[in-house]
């Protein structure tokens, strides 16, 4: 039996944080996992630079409003859940993902929390689990599952690694030369038959 894991940032959707940063003027805050591979040192970041700004979850969610999926995503994750189950792997927040999944025509996600006081302030962040995405694909391999998996960053490689088969996705040019051992590439409807192939 055959799971395909997939990120969700730079795969399915703009990478959150980017938009984010664009919408504010603020270009500390376009560094993520793809520059930095310690994701809780990382978050720590964004959340003292939010800080210094003055700026919230309300301030983030009304970025989100105006983010659509990547062209051809949702067909792209559409036709792959019609041939094979799909669970969306992503170190956001539900607080982030809820809008993004609707768009999405509500994929399965497991992702993470932010700690938010009662003036929306963003305090800190809960991991679902150490190395999320890596854990969950080995929990899903503990319980029968053969998993495939796709993303772009470095928080990606532990479940590509792992997997059966794992492939990049609109990666940057050093991760792919770093790992030629993953296939790479930019386009749906090649990940899609790589896929197909490994099921």
């Amino acid at each position: 039996m055959n799971i395909v894991c997939l990120d969700l940032e730079g795969v399915l959707v703009p990478e959150i944080w980017i938009a984010f940063a664009e919408e504010t003027g603020i270009p500390e805050l376009k560094r993520t996992t793809r520059d930095e591979p310690d994701y809780d040192k990382l978050m720590k970041y964004r959340i003292n630079i939010l800080k210094e700004h003055g700026l919230g979850l309300k301030e983030i969610q009304a970025t989100i409003a105006k983010i659509d999926p990547l062209p051809g995503a949702k067909e792209f994750l559409d036709e792959l859940r019609s041939i094979t189950q799909v669970i969306i792997l992503s170190d956001t927040f539900s607080q982030f993902a809820t809008p993004l999944m609707k768009k999405l025509g509500w994929p399965t996600i497991m992702c993470n929390e932010l700690v938010v006081s009662e003036n929306g302030e963003i305090t800190g962040h809960k991991m679902r689990c150490d190395q999320s995405k890596l854990t969950t694909v080995k929990a899903l391999q503990s319980i029968g599952y053969d998993t495939i998996a796709s993303g772009d960053s470095f928080n990606d490689l532990g479940m590509i690694k792992a997997s059966k088969a794992g492939f990049l996705f609109r990666s940057t040019e050093s991760i792919i030369k770093e790992y030629p051992q993953f296939k790479a590439f930019t386009e749906y409807k090649d990940l899609l038959n790589a896929i197909k192939e490994a099921l």
